[in-house]
């Protein structure tokens, strides 16, 4: 096996990555699929949320949690509002360990929680769902909740 190839193995967590590859594609691959751009880097996340208007951000993780409920969540909610965030963006706490920092960066005065969903206006948060919540949550009502904060935070004022 060569130690380079993130699709097979596993890196220290000093080195990177906490799960293989290969084991979290469907987990990303399902917020993407939803219309949710991957930020895999501290850059990517900060040019992001340097534009201005909405952005969505979604803190993935392999728990239960993201599996069941959270990621369920979202794509219902996204699936169910007319009030769409500007921007939608993805980090994956565990492996993509910058970024993910860099996301919670701008979470001030908050914990840090995987799983976690953001809405952030201009760059600054403006809401916050953290894992306490999410866990005692299910799919719909997190969408419910989400669908809410859309229509408060994302609604596009009349032309």
């Amino acid at each position: 096996m060569e130690s380079g190839n993130r699709l097979n193995a596993a890196r220290p967590i000093a080195g990177g990555y906490m799960y293989p590859e290969l084991m979290i594609i469907p987990m990303r691959e399902e917020l993407v699929r939803a219309g949710i751009e991957e930020t895999r880097t501290a850059e990517d996340v900060d040019a992001a949320l340097a534009q201005p208007g909405t952005t969505l951000l979604v803190v993935n993780s392999i728990c239960g949690c993201a599996a069941g409920k959270m990621r369920p969540g979202v794509r219902l909610a996204l699936g169910n509002t007319v009030n769409q965030p500007d921007r939608k963006i993805t980090v994956f706490a565990g492996q993509d360990r910058e970024a993910t920092e860099k996301a919670r960066g701008y979470f001030e005065g908050h914990p840090p929680t995987s799983p976690a969903v953001a809405i952030l206006r201009d760059g600054k948060l403006v809401y916050l769902m953290q894992r306490f919540v999410i866990e005692q949550a299910t799919a719909q009502q997190i969408a419910g909740e989400l669908v809410r904060a859309f229509d408060e935070f994302c609604a596009k004022a009349p032309a």
